[in-house]
């Protein structure tokens, strides 16, 4: 989908992701000491409010305008400060200053594109700095629930292990995981990776 389709999907409803941040953002980030985080696709801006409400100076990057407006009045509603909002293609974007974070949540993209995406993200860290990858799994189209059903936009956490390879990265997690999904009958099955700069 092109930043015009996102523009027509977000203009379409009220939150398509909803409020709250994603699971594993939360459940993987909650004890880091904030700094200055990348949120790359951002969406509507839940997880850069999320992040924000809790004392990040936030990049929040996304190629659809109309999710970056849906992200400002969140962050309005929300009391939160410290986000800039920038329209910009989410795969070239590169931060002026290093950050302590980059997020990659659910970009689903071809092989080659997914790699450069995450290459740049590990590279725009700082030292210490922390990257989080969480995307629709390979195994998620016959196992899983919901999500993209073209296997070339799906990928495991083993693909993201081998994107960083020589970015000088330490893999903390690299796994399947499964994230339950309201209504239906199996949960989805993510790929996650967390990895952080010596």
């Amino acid at each position: 989908m092109d930043a015009t389709e996102w523009d027509e999907r977000y203009r379409s409803s009220d939150l398509v992701w909803g409020l709250r941040p994603n699971l594993w953002v939360e459940r993987e980030l909650a004890d880091l000491t904030p700094g200055s985080a990348l949120d790359l696709a951002c969406g509507e801006g839940r997880n850069a409010v999320w992040l924000a409400t809790r004392g990040w100076q936030v990049t929040a990057v996304d190629f659809s305008q109309v999710g970056l407006d849906k992200g400002r009045q969140l962050e309005l509603a929300a009391s939160a400060s410290g986000i800039e909002w920038v329209c910009a293609d989410a795969t070239t974007y590169r931060p002026a200053q290093p950050v302590d974070l980059a997020l990659l949540c659910y970009l689903q993209l071809p092989a080659d594109a997914r790699r450069r995406s995450v290459r740049a993200a590990a590279e725009a860290l700082a030292p210490g700095g922390t990257l989080l990858v969480v995307g629709h799994d390979s195994t998620n189209i016959t196992d899983g629930s919901g999500g993209p059903q073209e296997p070339s936009v799906l990928y495991t956490a083993t693909d993201l292990t081998a994107d960083l390879d020589g970015c000088g990265l330490v893999i903390d997690v690299a796994a399947a995981v499964h994230r339950p999904v309201e209504g239906a009958e199996r949960p989805a099955i993510d790929a996650l990776l967390r990895a952080h700069r010596p």
